[in-house]
Protein backbone atom coordinates (compact mmCIF):
# COMPACT_ATOMS: atom_id res chain seq x y z
CA UNK A 1 0.00 0.00 0.00
CA UNK A 2 1.10 3.11 -1.16
CA UNK A 3 1.55 6.37 1.29
CA UNK A 4 1.32 9.19 -1.53
CA UNK A 5 -2.10 11.33 -1.18
CA UNK A 6 -3.02 14.02 -3.52
CA UNK A 7 -0.77 16.62 -1.52
CA UNK A 8 1.89 15.35 -2.23
CA UNK A 9 2.64 16.94 -5.79
CA UNK A 10 0.21 19.11 -7.68
CA UNK A 11 -2.11 17.37 -9.93
CA UNK A 12 -1.85 13.64 -8.35
CA UNK A 13 -3.82 11.87 -7.30
CA UNK A 14 -4.71 8.85 -4.59
CA UNK A 15 -3.54 4.99 -5.83
CA UNK A 16 -6.49 3.37 -7.69
CA UNK A 17 -7.03 0.77 -4.89
CA UNK A 18 -7.09 3.66 -2.73
CA UNK A 19 -9.22 5.73 -5.02
CA UNK A 20 -11.45 2.61 -5.05
CA UNK A 21 -11.48 1.63 -1.13
CA UNK A 22 -12.52 5.65 -0.81
CA UNK A 23 -15.55 5.44 -3.30
CA UNK A 24 -16.99 2.31 -1.04
CA UNK A 25 -16.77 4.80 1.69
CA UNK A 26 -17.89 8.49 1.33
CA UNK A 27 -18.93 10.43 -1.08
CA UNK A 28 -16.54 11.76 -3.62
CA UNK A 29 -16.71 15.81 -4.82
CA UNK A 30 -17.33 16.57 -8.58
CA UNK A 31 -18.05 19.06 -11.07
CA UNK A 32 -20.18 18.37 -13.87
CA UNK A 33 -19.93 20.93 -16.57
CA UNK A 34 -22.39 21.74 -19.24
CA UNK A 35 -20.12 23.24 -22.23
CA UNK A 36 -22.04 26.11 -24.59
CA UNK A 37 -22.00 28.49 -27.22
CA UNK A 38 -23.59 31.70 -26.92
CA UNK A 39 -24.97 34.35 -29.33
CA UNK A 40 -24.13 38.00 -29.23
CA UNK A 41 -27.05 38.62 -26.25
CA UNK A 42 -25.53 35.90 -24.57
CA UNK A 43 -28.33 33.23 -25.03
CA UNK A 44 -27.30 29.57 -25.53
CA UNK A 45 -27.32 28.57 -28.88
CA UNK A 46 -25.43 25.26 -29.03
CA UNK A 47 -24.48 22.63 -25.97
CA UNK A 48 -21.65 20.46 -26.26
CA UNK A 49 -21.62 17.23 -26.07
CA UNK A 50 -19.00 14.19 -25.75
CA UNK A 51 -19.07 10.78 -26.99
CA UNK A 52 -16.91 8.51 -24.93
CA UNK A 53 -17.28 4.96 -23.84
CA UNK A 54 -18.96 4.09 -20.53
CA UNK A 55 -17.50 2.18 -17.43
CA UNK A 56 -20.10 -0.66 -18.79
CA UNK A 57 -18.36 -0.56 -22.33
CA UNK A 58 -21.29 1.45 -23.68
CA UNK A 59 -21.08 4.57 -25.85
CA UNK A 60 -22.76 7.12 -24.59
CA UNK A 61 -22.80 10.74 -24.44
CA UNK A 62 -21.77 12.73 -21.63
CA UNK A 63 -20.48 16.43 -20.26
CA UNK A 64 -17.38 17.44 -18.79
CA UNK A 65 -17.07 15.96 -15.65
CA UNK A 66 -14.42 15.42 -13.03
CA UNK A 67 -13.51 15.02 -9.07
CA UNK A 68 -12.25 18.03 -7.45
CA UNK A 69 -8.48 17.35 -6.07
CA UNK A 70 -7.72 18.35 -2.63
CA UNK A 71 -6.23 21.69 -2.05
CA UNK A 72 -8.08 22.91 -6.10
CA UNK A 73 -10.18 25.15 -5.97
CA UNK A 74 -13.94 24.98 -8.01
CA UNK A 75 -12.95 27.19 -10.27
CA UNK A 76 -9.82 25.58 -10.93
CA UNK A 77 -11.05 22.28 -11.41
CA UNK A 78 -13.21 23.01 -13.78
CA UNK A 79 -10.96 24.80 -15.94
CA UNK A 80 -8.86 21.32 -15.78
CA UNK A 81 -11.68 19.01 -16.77
CA UNK A 82 -12.62 21.71 -19.45
CA UNK A 83 -9.07 21.48 -20.74
CA UNK A 84 -9.08 17.88 -20.13
CA UNK A 85 -12.20 16.77 -22.29
CA UNK A 86 -12.25 19.73 -24.54
CA UNK A 87 -8.78 20.74 -25.23
CA UNK A 88 -5.95 23.23 -24.23
CA UNK A 89 -7.82 26.14 -26.65
CA UNK A 90 -11.20 25.87 -25.38
CA UNK A 91 -11.04 28.94 -23.47
CA UNK A 92 -13.74 28.53 -20.98
CA UNK A 93 -15.55 31.51 -19.49
CA UNK A 94 -15.27 30.60 -15.79
CA UNK A 95 -16.45 33.17 -13.23
CA UNK A 96 -14.48 34.57 -10.81
CA UNK A 97 -16.20 32.78 -8.07
CA UNK A 98 -18.45 29.57 -9.85
CA UNK A 99 -21.68 28.90 -8.16
CA UNK A 100 -23.57 25.99 -9.80
CA UNK A 101 -26.87 25.90 -11.23
CA UNK A 102 -27.88 22.61 -9.60
CA UNK A 103 -26.47 20.01 -7.51
CA UNK A 104 -26.75 16.33 -8.30
CA UNK A 105 -26.41 13.39 -6.32
CA UNK A 106 -25.35 10.23 -7.38
CA UNK A 107 -25.88 6.93 -6.04
CA UNK A 108 -24.58 3.93 -6.87
CA UNK A 109 -28.24 2.06 -6.15
CA UNK A 110 -30.40 2.84 -8.84
CA UNK A 111 -33.15 4.95 -8.06
CA UNK A 112 -32.66 6.19 -5.15
CA UNK A 113 -32.38 9.62 -7.28
CA UNK A 114 -32.69 10.25 -11.16
CA UNK A 115 -28.98 10.31 -11.13
CA UNK A 116 -26.61 6.98 -11.13
CA UNK A 117 -22.92 6.03 -10.92
CA UNK A 118 -22.58 2.20 -9.79
CA UNK A 119 -18.55 3.18 -8.52
CA UNK A 120 -20.09 5.13 -6.12
CA UNK A 121 -22.19 8.17 -3.99
CA UNK A 122 -21.04 11.32 -5.62
CA UNK A 123 -22.02 14.46 -4.78
CA UNK A 124 -21.67 17.08 -8.33
CA UNK A 125 -21.73 20.64 -8.49
CA UNK A 126 -23.27 21.35 -11.73
CA UNK A 127 -22.15 24.17 -14.29
CA UNK A 128 -22.99 26.09 -17.51
CA UNK A 129 -19.80 27.34 -18.82
CA UNK A 130 -19.62 29.24 -22.09
CA UNK A 131 -17.03 28.43 -24.66
CA UNK A 132 -15.01 30.99 -26.87
CA UNK A 133 -12.30 28.95 -28.20
CA UNK A 134 -11.58 26.29 -30.33
CA UNK A 135 -12.52 22.95 -29.12
CA UNK A 136 -11.36 18.99 -30.06
CA UNK A 137 -12.31 15.69 -28.12
CA UNK A 138 -9.16 14.94 -25.93
CA UNK A 139 -8.17 12.17 -23.97
CA UNK A 140 -10.76 9.31 -23.80
CA UNK A 141 -13.36 10.68 -25.08
CA UNK A 142 -13.77 9.86 -28.83
CA UNK A 143 -16.10 13.25 -30.49
CA UNK A 144 -17.15 16.16 -29.77
CA UNK A 145 -20.53 17.65 -31.24
CA UNK A 146 -22.26 20.61 -31.07
CA UNK A 147 -25.77 20.75 -30.72
CA UNK A 148 -28.11 23.90 -31.02
CA UNK A 149 -31.48 23.66 -28.42
CA UNK A 150 -33.95 22.55 -30.69
CA UNK A 151 -32.26 19.34 -31.43
CA UNK A 152 -31.14 18.82 -27.93
CA UNK A 153 -35.38 18.98 -27.60
CA UNK A 154 -37.06 17.29 -30.31
CA UNK A 155 -37.86 13.88 -30.52
CA UNK A 156 -34.51 12.17 -32.08
CA UNK A 157 -32.54 14.08 -29.10
CA UNK A 158 -29.03 12.88 -28.41
CA UNK A 159 -30.16 13.30 -25.03
CA UNK A 160 -31.20 9.96 -25.28
CA UNK A 161 -27.93 8.83 -25.59
CA UNK A 162 -26.43 9.67 -21.98
CA UNK A 163 -26.98 7.51 -19.10
CA UNK A 164 -26.81 8.09 -14.97
CA UNK A 165 -29.22 11.51 -15.47
CA UNK A 166 -26.92 13.57 -17.47
CA UNK A 167 -29.42 14.07 -19.90
CA UNK A 168 -31.75 15.55 -16.70
CA UNK A 169 -28.54 18.16 -16.23
CA UNK A 170 -28.61 19.20 -19.76
CA UNK A 171 -32.04 19.55 -19.21
CA UNK A 172 -31.34 21.45 -15.88
CA UNK A 173 -29.15 23.87 -17.43
CA UNK A 174 -31.44 25.09 -20.53
CA UNK A 175 -33.93 25.72 -18.20
CA UNK A 176 -31.40 27.15 -15.82
CA UNK A 177 -30.49 29.24 -18.94
CA UNK A 178 -34.47 30.26 -20.27
CA UNK A 179 -33.61 28.18 -23.35
CA UNK A 180 -35.98 25.10 -22.68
Amino acid sequence: MSSRTAVDSEGSWFDPERVSDLRRQLPITYVDVVPVRTDVDGAVAEVGLLLRASGAGQIVRAIVSGRVLIHETLREAIARHVEKDLGPMAMPRVPVSPVPFTVAEYFPTPGVSPFHDPRQHAISLAYVVPIDGETAPQEDALELSWFGVDELLGDSSPLHEMDGGRDLLVRRALAYMGAA
